[in-house]
Parts: C-alpha cells; sequence; structure tokens
C-alpha cells in the first residue's frame, strides 16, 4: 500500500546499510525533519498525516538549509520554487511574468545549476574545514 503511494507521488525508496554510515545519518536527519513538520502539521490538522506529508514535503525541499545556503529544490532545478501564497497573492514574479522570457531564463538557469552545485559542494566542504 505505501510502495504504491510512494510510486504515485514519484518518491524513490532508498536503503542504506551499515557500511555506509554517513548515508544513514543523512536518512536519519532528513527522516526527523519529516516526522517534526508531521507532528506540527497533525497537531493543527486533526491527524490526518496522508494528507497533511505533501505540504511537509514540500516544506523540505523548498526551505534553504543552514549548510549550503540553498534549498534541495534550488539544488535540483537551479531556481527557487513558486510557493503556493504566491499563486493566490500577486506578488512581483506573477505580476511581471512572461511564458517567452521564462522559459529562456529557465533555459539558462538549467546550464548554471552545475555552477550552482559545485558552488554549494566548495562552501560545504569549506565549513567542515573549519
Amino acid at each position: 500500500m505505501i510502495q504504491n503511494w510512494c510510486a504515485g507521488l514519484h518518491i524513490k525508496q532508498r536503503f542504506t546499510s551499515v557500511s555506509h554510515p554517513q548515508a544513514n545519518g543523512q536518512v536519519e536527519v532528513t527522516n526527523c525533519i519529516l516526522v517534526q513538520g508531521i507532528k506540527k502539521r497533525l497537531d493543527m490538522a486533526g491527524g490526518n498525516w496522508v494528507e497533511e506529508f505533501t505540504s511537509v514535503l514540500w516544506s523540505y525541499w523548498t526551505t534553504p538549509r543552514g549548510s549550503t545556503g540553498e534549498s534541495p529544490f534550488s539544488l535540483v532545478y537551479g531556481i527557487d520554487a513558486l510557493t503556493p501564497a504566491e499563486l493566490g497573492i500577486p506578488s512581483h514574479r506573477i505580476m511581471h511574468f512572461n511564458e517567452e522570457s521564462n522559459s529562456q531564463l529557465l533555459t539558462e538557469h538549467l546550464d548554471l545549476v552545475d555552477e550552482l552545485r559545485e558552488t554549494t559542494y566548495i562552501r560545504t566542504q569549506n565549513t567542515r574545514a573549519r
């Protein structure tokens, strides 16, 4: 049942093992953050965690990390996500949207995403070295 739900949301399951403790720690930290987010939302929503999970994931994906200064979304796509609130309340980005220039800018940002990832990696390595 849970595998079907995950597949429907395009969630890939990754297994870690004792031979890769660094991966185990990363998974535990991420799971802890997600569980905390679900608990907070459940207190407000009254218990239906399935309905709240996508909001918690969106929050996790679009919140910049202290270690990198970037959100996971921006590291994957090279651009900040448009928040749901911006769709309901006209923001600068919505009011000045131009589909043609947006497509061009997205293409340019995709060309720069590798540079963003490399810069973020260097920044995290310098932070760890201190």
